[in-house]
This record gives structure tokens, C-alpha cells and sequence, in this order.
């Protein structure tokens, strides 16, 4: 199977469609960010990676990162964790205050603003905002074997100054005993780690330890143990993209993370890891475009995690 050859030919399939779709724009830094890129990377665990359009082009990640903060936090508090987060899909919006108050501050699963902020917070742990921030850094530096990844100070800034909603998510959930850090020491991270970023490559790179039992396969850099990485490929799947997630595992069949940057990660277990970026986004925030290369990805490989050998009864 030609994989470059497939990356190439979905993305000139699709580049007349770019700017399709409604970029974020309640977040201002990412209001001027220009609707017609669009870039694809796949990141194969031999170590190849094949790429087209803008994937070299860094772009906000913001959600796509709770796949991470999820590994870490996961490292420092094992399935304790669990006692303060849920693994079910929500069914409501990514930052509803009312399904919060309604389950006495137990976010339903850790991407949606509730749940990651609680991961944030046990991600930092006994640590300084500052140091947990350099301890991601560090992480998706060494994954993504680029010291180049860093987060845009002039996102975080947006966010913090837009995060209304996210500060009154926090004190919630302060106020229910879920947090062990202050809340501005949360939000200072979290905004940070929203504002990361990376390119479709660099994604794609560091992601791969989501395919590859939580290790780096090129490096042998472990992110976290396999059936951890099993467990968030499943959360990814049921939960990655809010009230549209059921839609992208029936269009797409991989587990996959959105963010309103207009990037999709994908994991396709024991093979690859698939970064898109298109700013123009569905209802649901996930990008419209991205959505549409990761199906025909799907449909040209055969990778959906629920292909096989299907025989009528």
C-alpha cells in the first residue's frame, strides 16, 4: 500500500473545499488564523511519516492536548484518577456548567473543559505551574523528536482573557473538593497547554505511542503503559470529538481528538498516527475538511478499527 501516494491524493480530492466550514472565533487569537490551510501527516511506526499540504505549518492544538495531559496525569496518579473524572460520553456541550453542578463536580469523561481541567490539576500535582508546563514540553519535545514545540503566549493570553466560562467551570469544581491545586494555578497551566503548538508532523510524531502500546517506537521513549494507552484510544473513541463523537466513529472509525484549532488526531492501533488541520469547523467543533480526509484515509487504507471480514448470518 502506497501510503504517500494516499495522503497526496486525499488531500487534491479535497483542496477545493478548503475554508469550508466556521473557524473558531470566540477565541480571538484564532480568529485571524487563515481558513483555507490545510495540511495531513501520517506517522506509520516504522518510522516513516508522509505528509501533504501545510502539515509543516504549526497551528493551535488546544483540546487535541488533552490527550496528553490525560497520559500524564494518568502516570502521576494511576487509577485514582478515575475517583474524580468519568469515561462516558456526555451528551451535552464541551463546557456545560449545568451537567456539572447536576453530578456534585464528576465530569463525565477528561475531554470535556471539566473533566481536562480536573487531569491538569492532578497532572501538576505537588508541582509549580511553571514546572508541570516544562514537564509537558520535555514530554512532547522528546516524542516528537523536535525541540521547535512550544505553546503561542499570545493564545494562552486569549484564552485566559476569554476563559470566563473555564474559570467558572474551576471554582465549580473547587468548590465540590475536586481540585488539590489553586484554581488560578490550574488555569494557568491549563490555558497554556490549549495554546500548544505543534504541526500535523509534529502531532502525528508525538502521538504515535497512542498505536504503539504508549511507547515511542523510533525512540523507545515510553509516554505511558500499554493498557493505558489502550484505555484513552477507548475514551478517545467514545469521547473525542463531545456530542459528534458517535458520527466520527461512524463516518471515520478511528479513535480520534479534536480541537477548535481545526486539528484531528487519529490513532489507528498497531499502525499509525494521522494529524489533519483544517480551521473551518462543524457544529460540534470538529474540523469539517479534517473529518473528511480521516474518512478517506479510512476508506482507502481499510484501517477502521471495525473493518474485518464481515459474513452475512
Amino acid at each position: 500500500m502506497d501510503l504517500g501516494a494516499i495522503v497526496t491524493e486525499t488531500w487534491k480530492e479535497l483542496a477545493d473545499e478548503r475554508g469550508s466550514g466556521n473557524p473558531a472565533r470566540y477565541i480571538p487569537a484564532l480568529a485571524s488564523v487563515d481558513p483555507r490551510k490545510f495540511g495531513i501527516a501520517l506517522a506509520t511506526k516504522e518510522g516513516e511519516v508522509f505528509c501533504a499540504g501545510d502539515a509543516d505549518e504549526a497551528f493551535s492544538i488546544q483540546s487535541i492536548s488533552k490527550v496528553f495531559a490525560l497520559a500524564l496525569a494518568l502516570e502521576r496518579q494511576g487509577a485514582a484518577l478515575w475517583d474524580v473524572v468519568g469515561r462516558e460520553p456526555s451528551g451535552d456541550a464541551f463546557n456545560s456548567i449545568v451537567q456539572l453542578e447536576r453530578e456534585k463536580g464528576i465530569p463525565r469523561n477528561p475531554f470535556i473543559n471539566s473533566g481536562a481541567i480536573i487531569t491538569t490539576d492532578r497532572f501538576i500535582d505537588d508541582r509549580t505551574p511553571d514546572e508541570a508546563v516544562d514537564d509537558l514540553l520535555g514530554r512532547l519535545r522528546r516524542m516528537g523528536r523536535d525541540d521547535t514545540i512550544s505553546f503561542d503566549p499570545e493564545v494562552a493570553r486569549s484564552e485566559s482573557e476569554t476563559g470566563s466560562r473555564n474559570r467558572s467551570l474551576a471554582w465549580f469544581l473547587a468548590d465540590f473538593g475536586r481540585l488539590i491545586n489553586p484554581v488560578e494555578d490550574v488555569l494557568s497551566v491549563y490555558f497554556r497547554q490549549c495554546a500548544l503548538s505543534m504541526s500535523c508532523r509534529q502531532l502525528a510524531e508525538s502521538a504515535l505511542f497512542l498505536a504503539v502500546d504508549g511507547t515511542d517506537p523510533v525512540t523507545g521513549q515510553r509516554m505511558c503503559s500499554a493498557s493505558r494507552a489502550r484505555r484513552i484510544n477507548a475514551l478517545m473513541l467514545m469521547c473525542g470529538h463531545y456530542d459528534n463523537s458517535g458520527q466520527f466513529a461512524f463516518e471515520v472509525g478511528f479513535p480520534g481528538k479534536s480541537g477548535v484549532g481545526g486539528g484531528i488526531l487519529a490513532s489507528v492501533p498497531g499502525r499509525a498516527a494521522i494529524a489533519v488541520w483544517s480551521p473551518g469547523l462543524n457544529r460540534a467543533g470538529t474540523s469539517l475538511l479534517g473529518a473528511k480526509a480521516l474518512a478517506s484515509i479510512a476508506l482507502k487504507t481499510g484501517w477502521s478499527i471495525f473493518s474485518g471480514q464481515w459474513t452475512e448470518p
